[in-house]
């Protein structure tokens, strides 16, 4: 997915949800705060929204803009509705969302995840594909690890959940850190 399709996504979202502020909360968040990031980071067809004022407005983003939907099956890549509570993000996350709003989004905000609280929330969805994402992140220089530890304080979760959060950061880390020598 590039940098257009994803205003294309918010702009479509904003028009079914009649909400011009989206949230973008799964991977392609990362075109938000680096329009032109590696390859290696967009390749999912899919992009992670809620209507930020309109919550209960999601099925009208699966029907129209959906995975099989004519909007897919039309350009390639759809819009997956998601709630607020889908992402466990550190504290503070809203004050820090990247907003993508210009002519391609039809006067709609798309507010994306900041790379660090992506990246914390991948690592905390505990999935495989989530941890290479944070590693090639963190390859590319666009996060800080010291930044991910000092956030993964601030993570909503229990202490023994927050510790294998913990194990996942610092193995991601340990893998990029081991790349570079």
């Amino acid at each position: 997915m590039r940098r257009a399709e994803l205003e294309h996504v918010l702009r479509a979202a904003a028009a079914v949800t009649e909400d011009d502020d989206i949230v973008v909360v799964g991977s392609q968040a990362i075109l938000g705060q680096f329009p032109d990031a590696p390859a290696a980071l967009l390749v999912s067809r899919e992009v992670d929204v809620y209507p930020r004022n309109r919550p209960e407005r999601t099925d009208e983003i699966d029907g129209s803009l959906g995975d099989g939907s004519y909007f897919d099956s039309t350009f390639g890549y759809y819009a997956h509705a998601v709630g607020p509570e889908t992402a466990t993000l550190p504290a503070g996350w809203e004050e820090r969302l990247v907003p993508v709003s210009n002519e391609n989004t039809g006067g709609a905000t798309g507010w994306c995840l900041e790379v660090h609280d992506l990246l914390l929330s991948k690592c905390a969805a505990g999935r495989e594909r989530d941890w290479e994402f944070a590693e090639e992140a963190l390859r590319h220089r666009l996060a800080d690890a010291a930044e991910l530890r000092d956030r993964l304080r601030d993570l909503p979760i229990a202490a023994d959940r927050r510790a294998e959060v913990e194990r996942v950061v610092e193995g991601v880390v340990a893998r990029v850190e081991s790349r570079k020598g």
